[in-house]
């Protein structure tokens, strides 16, 4: 199933089942209130009564998507994950990782699936990364690759924004050059691990005004998501809500410097997942 946070007008935040191009509000059935991130551990005994969900429902034309998940512990982006994205990166002078390369977004970073996307005062050099969204469904520690679809509550498109001036240069955890406000686009809602058949190998597009700039599918990744949650999980805890960006294909403005700019449109799109679509506008002046 496909499940949203969302708003009407300047009501208060909802959750919904979304079917087709309708919402359908689900924060009245009993154990649901009005956070995605509370319920993704009781998904599978909550699952007939939000199919079942009678609520009010609405076009998705007359509500205002959110980011699906709420208040996420922590959002995690591995770098130079597909085989043509390290080597654009490699020919660009950064070395090919020989093991996985995480880093944070902060979680201030997140926004909802059309919010529109800063360019900072501070840097022209703008860029954009389609990213597979992994959702972790249940508290896991030592999770084997074997068993890690298990602890999957769903998916979601990401587009890792990223300002190439502040990653190695200010930042070599690439943390600051990931995480300013706006740069973590995340939706449309959250796709279920049960209705995508086989997530490592799914179509990705992403276009910045309907230009196709990135066109691959997950299949060419270096470590799959279940190796990545592998990695992961030897280290920390993993959490319901926390969020993992799976790496992002060739294509990336940065090795042409075609980087974005004010009014652009970027689209990202995922097979089985959705889109999400993101205005390019100037970062307010500061005290504005």
């Amino acid at each position: 199933m496909k499940l949203a946070r969302y708003r009407i007008g300047t009501g208060e935040i909802r959750l919904g089942r979304v079917d087709d191009a309708t919402v359908t509000e689900i924060s009245g059935v009993a154990g649901i209130g009005s956070s995605l991130r509370e319920i993704l551990p009781h998904l599978p005994e909550l699952t007939d009564a939000i199919a079942a969900a009678a609520g009010d429902t609405h076009a998705l034309s007359e509500v205002t998507l959110l980011a699906p998940v709420d208040d996420p512990q922590k959002y995690l982006g591995i770098g130079m994950n597909y085989k043509e994205h390290a080597e654009e990166a490699r020919q660009a002078g950064i070395p090919i990782p020989t093991s996985q390369l995480w880093f944070n977004k902060q979680t201030s970073c997140i926004v909802g699936p059309y919010a529109d996307i800063e360019k900072p005062i501070v840097s022209d050099a703008l860029d954009y990364e389609i990213e597979l969204a992994v959702v972790i469904g249940k508290r896991c520690r030592h999770v084997g690759a074997a068993d890690a679809r298990s602890v999957i509550a769903g998916y979601m498109v990401a587009n890792d924004v990223s300002v190439r001036d502040w990653l190695q240069k200010r930042s070599p955890t690439f943390t600051l050059g990931k995480s300013f406000d706006t740069h973590g686009p995340l939706g449309p809602w959250l796709t279920t691990d049960d209705e995508i058949d086989n997530p490592l190998d799914l179509h990705m597009q992403l276009t910045v005004n309907g230009e196709v700039r990135q066109d691959f599918r997950t299949n060419d990744m270096i470590y799959d998501i279940y190796e990545q949650i592998a990695y992961l999980s030897t280290v920390m805890t993993l959490m319901p809500g926390d969020i993992l960006a799976t790496g992002t294909p060739a294509g990336i403005g940065a090795p042409t410097g075609n980087f974005l700019r004010v009014g652009d449109v970027v689209r990202g799109e995922i097979e089985g997942l959705g889109a999400i679509e993101n205005t390019v506008v100037a970062e307010p002046a500061l005290g504005g």
